[in-house]
């Protein structure tokens, strides 16, 4: 399995192998800038040319870091430093390009081989995994892989598929339906932890939300939603789903004729409010997409439901809820079913949520912010007057101005070097009525011809009798 931090032991016991004392240390010649007290025979200039010969010593791992991989081995050259120097550690590190010139080749494959044992391929580390995946699970329990070897395993692959590029790739080494079969696995932990990598393989992934629904990983999930009995794997497994079907027309329909509403609506009557809220974004989601589910809805009793969670102690379930019935609310339901979506209980609802608003303190309605613009928008889409909530001034608070912009908060942390290395814009001008401007005249001369021929011929001639010539 991998680690998080490189195995320390295993290189001091490597760098001890190759410098017993029986040889000189090695020297490699770097190029380099920013070095300080580096502990060799010369320097290398803080002005940015090169200023002596570094010293790489193996026993104390004096390192210069190739420049392309710098950011990613910057933390654990400084840590290794640490261990193994007898002084204290005073280099500032900075991107260092070998001298080919001047380093031996022997030189140049010690360096390469301590450069490779922290780094890792991850299209290999992915097959693998894929290769553990696709062992018989009797075949690993006999080699002495434990079911949480396994979740190790499956939260490495996680990492991995968070780019969009390895999450495609893992079809293609043959990892997908290995993964999609732990869905199935006897552990509990094990399927919910697979659901949950699919979660990631699939999130605004067009390509891959295609490959799963190839792959019959729909079915699996929706079993697992509906039917494990462990609620932490039902709850990953509708997370799964929710993030499959997402922009993905073939998955909002076979999650309607596989019953899926019906399936929400168990998941909205169970009393574990993680599994609630995540049922409540996805129903949310599918009301604003296709508003003539709005009559499933309806017809199968989620109002009735939304209006007890819209009262429940968890703050997010009741935006959630808000958000569901407002949906309905947009759709006018009422009108389109004829049938009322409970107008009593929703007003008393509504009612105590503006009277529990009302006695809370200036930090407690700021952290209903979401909830008080819903219950106001509520109360005008069903009664179509302003709640009670305008009215005593509790919607929009001092400093919540709604059409102010939100504060310049980069421009504060960030100027140096992001913006500062940007051209400066000048400040916009408020616009300004135009201004009428005297109409350009591209027709004939005010004055006549022969008045123009007259007046160039005699350049002496009075001004007065421009006008009179013309006027006659």
């Amino acid at each position: 399995m991998s680690k998080d931090n490189p195995n320390w032991e295993g290189l001091l016991k490597w760098s001890l192998s190759h410098s017993d004392g029986t040889q000189p240390p090695r020297q490699l010649r770097l190029w380099g800038t920013g070095f300080k007290d580096i502990g060799g025979e010369g320097r290398l200039s803080e002005d940015g040319g090169f200023g002596g010969v570094g010293s790489l010593n193996e026993g104390r791992w004096w390192l210069g870091v190739v420049k392309p991989i710098w950011h990613v081995l910057n933390q654990w050259v400084n840590q290794t430093l640490a261990v193994f120097a007898s002084t204290n550690v005073h280099a500032l590190f900075w991107p260092h390009v070998f001298d080919s010139g001047m380093t031996s080749e022997e030189d140049r494959k010690w360096f390469m081989e301590a450069m490779q044992s922290q780094t890792i391929d991850v299209v290999k580390r992915m097959k693998e995994i894929t290769q553990v995946m696709q062992t018989p699970e009797e075949v690993l329990d006999s080699q002495g892989v434990s079911p949480g070897d396994i979740e190790d395993m499956l939260d490495e692959l996680q990492e991995h598929v968070e780019s969009i590029d390895m999450a495609n790739d893992l079809h293609s080494i043959g990892g997908l339906s290995p993964l999609l079969g732990y869905l199935k696995n006897r552990h509990a932990n094990i399927r919910a932890k697979a659901a949950d990598v699919v979660t990631t393989v699939v999130q605004n992934n067009p390509k891959s939300q295609q490959l799963v629904m190839e792959a019959n990983g729909f079915e699996p999930l929706l079993t697992n939603f509906t039917s494990d009995p462990d609620m932490k794997v039902r709850t990953q497994a509708l997370g799964a789903l929710s993030s499959l079907i997402r922009h993905n027309k073939p998955g909002v329909a076979a999650f309607r004729l596989a019953n899926g509403y019906a399936a929400l609506k168990d998941a909205l009557s169970s009393e574990n409010v993680r599994f609630q809220r995540k049922a409540l974004h996805l129903l949310h989601y599918l009301l604003r997409e296709n508003r003539s589910d709005g009559c499933v809805v309806t017809e199968l009793g989620f109002p009735r439901i939304m209006i007890h969670l819209a009262s429940s102690e968890d703050t997010s379930v009741r935006e959630a809820a808000l958000q569901g019935l407002l949906e309905l609310a947009r759709g006018k339901l009422n009108e389109t079913t004829g049938q009322s979506i409970e107008d009593d209980k929703l007003k008393q609802l509504l009612e105590e949520r503006i009277q529990s608003i009302s006695t809370m303190s200036q930090e407690e309605l700021g952290a209903v912010k979401e909830e008080r613009q819903l219950i106001d928008s509520l109360w005008n889409a069903f009664y179509n007057e302003p709640s009670a909530l305008r009215e005593k001034g509790l919607l929009v608070l001092p400093g919540e101005d709604q059409d102010s912009p939100p504060p310049d908060v980069a421009s504060k942390h960030f100027e140096p070097p992001l913006r500062a290395w940007a051209p400066k814009q000048k400040p916009e001008k408020p616009s300004e009525p135009a201004k009428k401007e005297t109409p350009l005249l591209l027709g004939p001369s005010f004055f006549s011809d022969s008045a123009c021929i007259q007046s160039s011929s005699n350049g002496s001639a009075d001004n007065s009798e421009g006008p009179t010539n013309a006027s006659s």
